[in-house]
């Protein structure tokens, strides 16, 4: 599920447009067709700061996450999985199936694990959760050593999870969705055995989770919280992601309206540095990427290689300074209060925002990188609010 992002506008920017997540199941998931109640609904929302940091989990040992990445893996499915559940407090594992380390993902991301599948092999890991994607799927399946990994985390009754493609290509051949409930995206649903298949966002079979796909990435994700951590802890964690749209606040705010098309692939910065949120960025370069337009993930620090918040390493297409000597139709900064004030350091940035507003093209931000915005002076008054209200007010930034 998307989080429900607003983009804050140049005051000749063209009209927002309105991004809805989809409804929420009633089959599998955590969460009812309409959200309940809140455990602690007097609670405030959490300050940036507060936002930054994991939810605190039991005592005792921290429970140990395998999420395993290939060439080909959907980004979006492997960063919210991993995220979300670190948020959680989970010890999570980004292993790769590949040769290197290094795997460029479906819609071109380029994220770095943390280890080798072959390091993980004889580890005991409390959940093992596949993304999809394509080759990705195929490339985790022909994984020997992600086989018995899996094959022993059903064996011996521990959580195991796939989304989207991985549900039908990985797990069927593995063998592992027999006498189980099972979902997947919707052109594999016809590979399922038709009287175990189920069309849910999240499935939840005794040890075996599924979902849909990128869209119910963060659902899926939650539901490995509450799994593992309880009811309370996956409301505290997606309190915080925010992934629940609020019917009462209104969507979108026209500025000026103004008429806008193109005649090419537009043109989108998104700048990162050290503490970038990298769900956001993997999420907006994912659905943008998905569009044909053409992004360009441009890194402020020294070089391109960036840990985010969760500490997830990406990597950028090319430093800033080699990026600014293009026009961008929109740039979009990502949140995260450490990436944000690394990237608030950055004068080249500064430069390509004020020669953005100047030539009245299309600016935005996230959350903590609203900051950034405002002491630019890009804010219409009419933001300040909202602003403040969901993200905290700026001087715990």
């Amino acid at each position: 599920m998307l989080s429900p992002w607003h983009s804050l506008l140049s005051p000749t920017a063209p009209p927002a447009m309105e991004i809805r997540s989809p409804p929420h199941s009633t089959n599998g998931s955590i969460y009812p067709s309409r959200s309940p109640p809140l455990r602690s609904a007097v609670r405030a929302t959490p300050t940036l700061s507060a936002a930054a940091t994991a939810v605190s989990s039991p005592p005792g040992p921290k429970k140990k996450v395998l999420v395993p990445i290939a060439m080909g893996t959907e980004e979006m499915e492997a960063v919210v999985i991993a995220g979300v559940l670190r948020l959680a407090g989970a010890d999570v594992t980004l292993a790769s199936v590949e040769d290197g380390l290094e795997v460029e993902a479906s819609c071109g991301s380029r994220i770095v694990a943390d280890t080798h599948i072959a390091s993980c092999a004889d580890q005991v890991f409390d959940l093992v959760a596949l993304p999809g994607g394509m080759p990705g799927s195929v490339r985790l399946r022909d994984s020997d050593i992600l086989q018995q990994i899996t094959v022993r985390q059903a064996e011996e009754k521990r959580l195991y999870g796939a989304i989207s493609a991985a549900p039908a290509v990985v797990l069927m051949p593995w063998g592992l969705h027999r006498r189980k409930k099972i979902t997947c995206h919707p052109s594999f649903i016809g590979d399922l055995p038709t009287f175990r298949a189920v069309e849910s966002n999240v499935q939840v079979s005794g040890e075996l989770t599924t979902s849909r796909g990128p869209g119910t990435a963060f659902q899926f994700a939650l539901s490995f919280v509450e799994q593992m951590f309880g009811p309370h802890a996956a409301e505290d964690v997606d309190r915080i992601l925010m992934t629940q749209i609020d019917d009462d606040l209104e969507k979108s705010t026209e500025v000026n309206e103004l008429e806008w098309s193109f005649d090419r692939n537009p043109h989108v910065l998104l700048p990162i540095a050290n503490g970038s949120e990298e769900m956001e960025i993997i999420i907006m370069v994912d659905i943008l990427r998905r569009a044909k337009i053409n992004v360009v993930l441009a890194s402020v620090e020294k070089n391109p290689n960036i840990i985010g918040s969760q500490r997830m390493k990406i990597i950028a297409d090319k430093s800033i300074m080699s990026a600014s000597d293009s026009i961008y139709d929109l740039i979009i900064l990502p949140g995260g209060p450490a990436g944000a004030e690394r990237l608030q350091k950055s004068r080249i940035l500064k430069k390509l925002l004020r020669e953005q507003i100047q030539a009245g093209r299309m600016y935005g931000g996230v959350c903590s990188s609203l900051k950034i915005l405002q002491q630019q002076g890009l804010l219409k008054e009419i933001f300040w609010p909202w602003t403040r209200q969901r993200c905290g007010e700026w001087n715990s930034f």
